[in-house]
């Protein structure tokens, strides 16, 4: 799957769009970090976050943990961040 059919996957639903907006302020997410900025449930960014892995967009630094695990952008999730905010969408 190439760039552009990676970015339209995460602006087919909004939990990712909000996601990709939250890591693009922060360089490390959480997943309860980014459900109290957006007020929407852990659940629901959860979902988004293992989307997004599942993409290739973000990666878990901390995969020892069951909880509280940390997230960054992979050089994947760079390259569609910029063309989410090249194209306007964030």
């Amino acid at each position: 799957m190439n760039t552009n059919e990676k970015v339209r996957r995460v602006i087919s639903v909004d939990r990712r769009i909000l996601l990709m907006k939250t890591i693009r302020k922060s360089r490390v997410i959480k997943a309860s970090e980014v459900a109290h900025s957006t007020d929407r449930s852990i659940q629901n960014i959860s979902r988004a976050i293992k989307e997004c892995e599942d993409l290739g967009l973000i990666e878990c630094i901390t995969p020892e943990k069951h909880t509280w695990k940390k997230y960054m952008l992979t050089d994947q999730g760079h390259k569609v961040l910029r063309k989410l905010e090249d194209d306007n969408i964030i």
